[in-house]
């Protein structure tokens, strides 16, 4: 049976979240022992011309929900980016899962030739469903799951590649 654009996006999706979640309570847990202010670890950013630590949370799951809504031809829930906590950036992670979860597989049916259009600050990109996932989507999703596991480890807080990766 082939790979299906179902199953090669929402279960990575939500896998990687399930970790990056993890991730953030293994900061929390550092912080709390190394008596770091929560405040200032989710306000750390690698560079000053990149998101902060809540920045790269709420990109990841921009990029998660926004693919399942292309891929699908269907509109994605908004979520205003105001989490500052870690407690609301679990929370954003959780209603990110949560609508993944709603996400029914049938709607992939011919996504893989579906047109895509992804708009932004700097004009609309047009993609087919497949060259979408695999060129952007999926990228750009684990450029921001990525660069919160560097701040992270940047901080101190104790991660490693099993961390990042998950229980296999």
């Amino acid at each position: 049976m082939p790979l299906s654009m179902y199953d090669a996006s929402i279960p990575v999706f939500q896998r990687a979240l399930g970790n990056l979640d993890a991730l953030l309570r293994k900061g929390e847990e550092h912080a709390a022992g190394a008596g770091l202010d929560l405040a200032e670890l989710a306000a750390a950013r690698l560079a000053p011309d990149m998101f902060p630590l809540t920045g790269q949370v709420q990109s990841a799951c921009d990029s998660a929900k926004f693919a399942a809504a292309r891929l699908t031809g269907t509109t994605a829930p908004s979520f205003p980016d105001t989490e500052t906590t870690f407690e609301e950036l679990h929370q954003r992670i959780a209603a990110t899962l949560d609508y993944l979860a709603s996400v029914d597989p049938a709607g992939f049916a011919g996504s893989e030739t579906r047109e895509v259009v992804q708009k932004s600050r700097r004009g609309e990109r047009h993609f087919v469903g497949t060259s979408y996932l695999l060129t952007f989507a999926l990228p750009n999703f684990f450029f921001h799951v990525t660069t919160a596991y560097d701040i992270l480890r940047h901080k101190g807080v104790p991660v490693g590649k099993m961390d990042y990766l998950g229980a296999l």
